[in-house]
């Protein structure tokens, strides 16, 4: 039963890659034609932003292709191995392409969550209170990707077993801890001055920036979500994780693909954005108690 369960679920997670893939490539591909398309004007975040989307599709393209490779090894090359797909799965953890693999997993990882800590900087109109456990997050994660880098590349390691899976468990923890603190502050923060510009200012001024989408978009809420599902399925030692791992792999590149896009189009937060935010509620704030000062004294 564990050796169809591993073997579908393994299956599932290259072909949902290879179709996400294909997202991956047309969200890519429409940044590039939004930047170099039309005249608008170019701002120095604008070239990080392209360099940063090119090394996402290239991390994303050895990813896929590794997982595709050992696919290809587990059953056209050793179809007949001893103990079925789960003893070679098992016994191949240090293979030059599930290394690769799980080093370009972590660097997609680092690069998404430091997305997310600078989309939070931003939100949060330059506040550096708010970076600070985050970064501490990053930071920790970082070390921890490394060591379970170096377990991962020590033979007879299993996957749910042994030191490498206590490394992961607990690496896995603190970045899907990183990912849902990073997605409640934006979402918490869009959520709040949407509030309070769309009652001091009306639907039409805010509908921009306060939308379901740019919500979705500006936080990764798919990109946690799927890392929440690959946690819990990875500490109950399911099989099924497989599969989450991948679309959390994926989404790693997907989520901040779409985020870059709504940025070059201009319809995503910027710092003006945020400090028009503030600037309209100190001054609604300052005009208040001016209006009832003034309202009092006619009394």
């Amino acid at each position: 039963m564990s050796d169809t369960i591993l073997q579908n679920s393994f299956y599932f997670s290259n072909v949902s890659n290879s179709i996400l893939y294909g997202v991956v490539l047309m969200l890519y591909l429409s940044t590039m034609q939004a930047y170099f398309g039309k005249q608008l004007e170019r701002r120095p975040s604008d070239k990080f932003y392209m360099v940063f989307s090119t090394i996402l599709v290239f991390l994303t393209t050895i990813f896929v292709t590794t997982r595709l490779v050992s696919g290809q090894e587990m059953w056209i090359n050793h179809p007949g191995y001893p103990g079925g797909a789960p003893a070679y799965f098992n016994a191949n953890m240090s293979a030059w392409y599930l290394t690769m693999s799980a080093v370009v997993s972590t660097l997609l990882q680092l690069m998404t969550d430091g997305l997310l800590i600078q989309r939070c900087f931003t939100v949060w109109d330059g506040s550096y209170r708010v970076l600070i456990v985050p970064c501490c997050l990053w930071l920790s994660s970082l070390v921890l990707g490394i060591l379970n880098l170096i377990t991962s590349a020590s033979p007879n390691n299993s996957f749910y077993e042994g030191l490498k899976a206590h490394f992961g468990l607990v690496y896995i923890c603190l970045t899907i801890g990183l990912n849902v603190l990073a997605t409640c502050l934006i979402c918490g923060r869009i959520i709040f001055c949407a509030r309070r510009m769309r009652h001091h200012f009306g639907h039409e001024a805010t509908r921009d920036y306060f939308t379901i989408v740019a919500i979705v978009v500006e936080s990764a809420v798919p990109f946690t979500l799927f890392g929440i599902a690959f946690l819990v399925s990875f500490g109950l030692v399911s099989y099924s994780s497989i599969i989450f791992l991948s679309l959390y792999g994926m989404f790693t590149c997907i989520s901040p693909q779409m985020l870059i896009l709504r940025v070059v189009r201009r319809r995503a937060w910027t710092a003006e954005v945020a400090e028009s935010t503030t600037l309209a509620f100190a001054t609604q704030s300052t005009a208040a108690p001016s209006t009832t000062s003034t309202s009092n004294s006619m009394v």
